[in-house]
């Protein structure tokens, strides 16, 4: 018989899950509690649920929501990165503690992601995480829009300023020949 704590958790489960533009599957083996709260303060400061729950449970969630290709890396220990906003958020931020605080020790581990429909593998996970974010590449677009127009209008104070030296000469040369 099944016990209702739980379908209660399954429940909590496919309500975090659902709608979530990003599902990051982590082996956090080998850190330590308060590197994991560290993890969790810099989830939290970009919007990611951070969850560990027993694979079983995250199974059932997942097929609920119909979410399949996840079942094969749910074993041994596994932690849920969420995002409803964002789809680079928790590959970044994961991959971000490990070079800052794990220094490159090789774990946590990415095991699996699922962003915008697709099964992500820990490779193309660790090459989303590189990625520039969303307001580094607005600000390169826009910076590479105003280029022509900078560029014009330096062009046209050099002729504005060699108009204004020319005649500052002609005046010049009329006060010294009077």
């Amino acid at each position: 018989m099944v016990q209702q704590y739980k379908v209660d958790i399954v429940k909590d489960l496919v309500e975090r899950l659902s709608g979530a533009k990003a599902i990051v599957l982590v082996d956090y083996k080998g850190i330590n509690i308060e590197q994991v709260n560290q993890l969790r303060a810099r989830f939290r400061t970009d919007k990611v649920d951070y969850v560990v729950q027993k694979n079983t449970l995250l199974k059932i969630a997942l097929n609920e929501l119909n979410i399949s290709g996840l079942d094969e890396y749910l074993k041994g220990p596994t932690a849920v990165a969420i995002c409803l906003e964002d789809e680079v958020s928790p590959a970044r931020v994961l991959a971000k503690f490990k070079k800052e605080v794990m220094e490159d020790l090789g774990f946590p581990t990415f095991k699996a992601g699922y962003v915008a429909g697709h099964v992500f593998n820990p490779k193309e996970l660790e090459a989303l995480a590189s990625l520039p974010t969303r307001e580094e590449i607005l600000s390169s677009v826009v910076r590479c829009m105003a280029a022509p127009i900078t560029g014009f209008m330096a062009v046209n104070q050099g002729i504005i300023r060699k108009f204004v030296y020319a005649l500052n000469a002609i005046k010049d040369k009329q006060a010294d020949a009077s």
